[in-house]
């Protein structure tokens, strides 16, 4: 039977008295409190709206970098059977310019490659130990391997994974390394940058439309104390985000910069006999 007029309304009253209880209570038991003032948020700015959207890219910065490793046989598809030194050798053999030769750019590393008897990590071999974890998302590990270019500062970190019996180069970057990350799906690689008191940070993250890692994130970010407290009216949270505009280094393989943000990541997992990151130099 429906509530009359005067029901319903004696039924409200009950409902605000018990409503304004709570809220004295709550008041007298440490309640909400305001936090003052904040900031006004303002919503992006567009420049130039009559400049007409570009429809294709000004440089080809090779955004897609596979290859298949050629002279590398995978026993039963199982990448950890694959020897990484065997890996970089057939790199080099492929790239005899850079290598091979007074001259040659990365000179040192091809000399260093005999000491590579017992495998990557021992000795004077430049071959780092291999990290495996499954970055492709398909069950299997995939490798992670990294080698110094000498004689140069700089270090090679490659990235394979294993696509119709053939072993495929997913990743290729060379650069100045702090740290190198194994985050999810990600690999992050830090590197100084020439402003004191900041580092780069670039993430690369398996895309599987493109079947690659991509370059997802490119960043700068402070590492180092502030010089100056923050102004009261300085409105920023932090570093901004400036991404590098060059590859560091010389070697094809190795594709510029592409678009900015980037998110802390977790340390680099690695295999059960690995350490837990990797430093070069």
């Amino acid at each position: 039977m429906p509530l009359s007029r005067t029901g319903q309304a004696a039924r409200r009253l009950a409902v605000v008295a018990l409503l304004l209880a709570a809220a004295v209570g709550c008041g007298d038991t440490g309640g909400l409190e305001g936090a003052g003032s904040t900031p006004t948020a303002q919503g992006p700015a567009r420049l130039w709206p009559e400049l007409t959207p570009a429809s294709s890219p000004a440089f080809e910065i090779g955004e897609v970098n596979t290859e298949v490793v050629k002279g590398v046989k995978v026993p039963g598809d199982d990448i950890r059977r694959v020897n990484p030194v065997g890996i970089v050798r057939a790199e080099i053999a492929g790239n005899p310019g850079d290598y091979d030769g007074a001259r040659a750019p990365y000179r040192d590393t091809g000399r260093a490659m005999t000491g590579c008897a017992k495998g990557p990590g021992h000795g004077k071999c430049p071959v780092l130990r291999p990290y495996y974890r499954d970055l492709t998302g398909d069950g299997r590990d995939d490798l992670t391997l990294g080698f110094p270019l000498r004689p140069g500062k700089t270090t090679a970190v490659r990235v394979y994974t294993v696509d119709k019996h053939r072993l495929v180069q997913v990743m290729a970057w060379e650069d100045a390394l702090s740290g190198v990350e194994l985050a999810g799906r990600s690999l992050v690689i830090r590197s100084p940058s020439e402003v004191a008191g900041y580092e780069y940070r670039l993430q690369w993250t398996w895309d599987r439309d493109q079947r690659a890692m991509l370059l997802t994130h490119d960043e700068m970010l402070r590492t180092g104390p502030r010089k100056h407290p923050r102004q009261p009216s300085d409105s920023g949270t932090g570093a901004p985000s400036t991404s590098r505009t060059g590859p560091p280094s010389a070697s094809p393989s190795a594709p510029p910069s592409a678009p900015p943000s980037a998110s802390p990541s977790a340390p680099l997992s690695a295999s059960p006999s690995g350490s837990p990151s990797v430093s070069g130099g």
